[in-house]
């Protein structure tokens, strides 16, 4: 029976048919390392290592790799460092668009539709941006001896502009640094040299090792064979000290069998020689007891002679004794009695002397009250006669005064004197020391002895017309 289609099967058919038309060209799969974008109707969606759907006509699929690239990165011109070294820096980077949904999103707006070299041209010039920057703040020590820090730090440098792209960086490393100026060569030659020179101060240090660790072994080497020598020095003196035993003990063997022999020698002979002392001692105690008998009577005249002559002597010495010590009573007294003598006669010296002293005393005394009493008395009169009386007592009193005031001449053997009008000047001398003396008065009393002749002689010469006139009249 032949097999025909109904209307409604042919629909049912086309439409299966066109289901799995759609469900082939709609159907997805994405590797591990590409991320499918699907966008197109709501939300994007991004497939990695699993399968999906998309619509097609109304949706679209982007693909991005998420395979990791190298990108190459060389400065295009010497960068200077933080000593002001211009350094030409080459680096190497590998990158790969991130699979963080975040960061994918990031990159599906920046990144999509791009080739591979222009990406990689994007991020080598975001590269030596950041590395430029790095290199700028180091110094050119620390980057040759530290580059994993240095790309430590242009990794941390990059990161946040990579990640503005979407882009990881899986690493980077510094391969090469190079300088115009040759630093860095010159560098390694101050390192070898230090490092020559630490050798050098290592193999010294090592041999002075190897000489003290020699030296000590040599002391300890020479210290057990003194040790040893030493064990051997006093196994010798012990052996020697008991070899001097054994002759010690051989000899005084030897010496006790001789002593044996000579004690028998000996208790022989003195067995005789006692028998001999005995004798003889018999004998002298005899000739000692007549001796003694003989001595007995010798000591007993003897002594009845001595003990006379010194009973003579002693009261010899005591007689003499007796009269030394009368005859120095009797000088004591003597001397006492003289001594009281004199005592008196300074006493009654003394009371002389006070006795004439005080009738000098009174004598003074009644001299002095009679003195005072003439002076009064001629101070009274002399207060009547006016200043007449003065001059007078003061005229009379000036020749002595001119006197004493030249004794000091008299009592000159030789005056020698120089110059001329000498003797003028001598006389002048002895005139002013008498008008110093009137002077003195002056002072001490008040009178001025030159105003008071002064006075006189005027009143004199006030006279003298007068009686003139007097005269005349008379004689008229």
């Amino acid at each position: 029976m032949p097999f025909s289609l109904t209307p409604m099967s042919t629909i049912i058919f086309i439409a299966v048919i066109a289901v799995i038309i759609l469900f082939i060209i709609g159907y997805l799969k994405a590797p591990p390392d590409t991320a499918y974008i699907i966008s197109g109707l709501g939300k994007k969606r991004v497939l990695i290592g699993k399968a999906g759907w998309r619509i097609p006509f109304f949706e679209r699929v982007d693909k991005l790799s998420l395979r990791v690239m190298q990108v190459d990165v060389k400065t295009s011109e010497a960068v200077p460092t933080n000593e002001f070294i211009n350094v030409s820096v080459d680096g190497v980077a590998n990158i790969k668009i991130s699979s963080d949904v975040e960061l994918l999103q990031r990159a599906s707006e920046a990144l999509l539709g791009m080739r591979q070299n222009e990406l990689i041209s994007l991020v080598t010039q975001v590269l030596e941006g950041n590395m430029r920057e790095i290199v700028g703040s180091v110094g050119l020590k620390e980057m040759v001896q530290d580059r994993q820090g240095v790309a430590k730090k242009i990794t941390e440098n990059v990161v946040p502009d990579m990640r503005k792209l979407g882009i990881e960086v899986v690493n980077f490393n510094i391969q090469n640094f190079k300088d115009n100026a040759g630093t860095i060569e010159n560098m390694g030659i101050d390192n070898v040299e230090q490092i020559r020179k630490n050798a050098q101060i290592a193999k010294a240090n090592a041999q002075r090792d190897i000489a003290i660790a020699a030296a000590n072994a040599e002391q300890e080497a020479n210290a057990v064979k003194v040790q040893t020598q030493k064990l051997i020095a006093e196994q010798n003196a012990q052996l020697s000290v008991q070899q001097a035993e054994m002759r010690v003990l051989a000899d005084t063997k030897k010496a006790e069998a001789d002593a044996a022999y000579s004690i028998q020698q000996e208790n022989q002979r003195k067995i005789i020689e006692v028998t001999r002392v005995n004798a003889d001692i018999a004998r002298r105690e005899k000739e000692a007891e007549l001796a003694e008998k003989d001595i007995a009577l010798k000591e007993r005249q003897l002594d009845a002679e001595v003990r006379k002559q010194a009973d003579a002597m002693k009261y010899k010495a005591e007689k003499e004794a007796e009269a030394e010590l009368i005859r120095r009573q009797k000088e004591a007294e003597a001397h006492t009695y003289e001594a009281l003598r004199e005592a008196e006669a300074r006493k009654a010296e003394a009371e002389a002397l006070r006795f004439s002293m005080e009738q000098e005393a009174e004598g003074i005394r009644a001299k002095g009250l009679a003195e005072a009493e003439a002076i009064e008395k001629k101070a009274e009169a002399q207060r009547k006669m006016g200043e007449a009386s003065v001059l007078e007592m003061y005229l009379n009193a000036l020749p002595l005064v001119v006197q004493n005031a030249a004794a000091p001449l008299a009592q000159t053997d030789k005056i020698v004197m120089y110059g001329d009008g000498n003797a003028t000047k001598l006389v002048k001398d002895v005139m002013l020391s008498a008008d110093q003396i009137v002077d003195g008065m002056r002072e001490s009393t008040g009178i001025d002895l030159k105003t008071i002749l002064a006075g006189f002689v005027g009143g004199r010469a006030a006279q003298t017309p007068n009686a003139a006139d007097a005269s005349e009249k008379t004689s008229d």
